[in-house]
């Protein structure tokens, strides 16, 4: 369960860094609001997971999923460069996050 709890916090990093765009610096009330319904999500889903995840291993895969998420939406939503180097940048990134999940002695 606990890697259930990793993926989904990942996946609520993913909507807090990309909320953030649309707050115009906290200034817009609804997306601040979910942006840090997103925060909050996130982190108590992180903390649940660190409780059988070691935490290096935790905050490894969560920053990597949080950051090939964005990155992908922003090639999707915001026509960000989609070069083959930043994609091969990318699938190391998700080899990495396979990898010590594979490597992983926790449930």
């Amino acid at each position: 369960m606990a890697w259930i709890y990793l993926a989904v916090a990942g996946v609520f990093e993913c909507g807090w860094a990309i909320g953030i765009k649309y707050t115009e610096g906290f200034t817009r009330v609804t997306p601040s609001v979910l942006t840090i319904l997103s925060m909050i999500i996130s982190f108590w889903l992180l903390s649940a997971a660190m409780k059988d995840i070691p935490v290096g291993t935790a905050y490894a895969v969560w920053t990597g999923i949080g950051a090939v998420g964005v990155a992908v939406f922003g090639m999707v939503c915001f026509d960000e460069s989609r070069d083959i180097l930043r994609i091969i940048c990318l699938l190391l990134i998700v080899s990495g996050i396979a990898g010590l999940k594979l490597v992983s002695s926790s449930s």
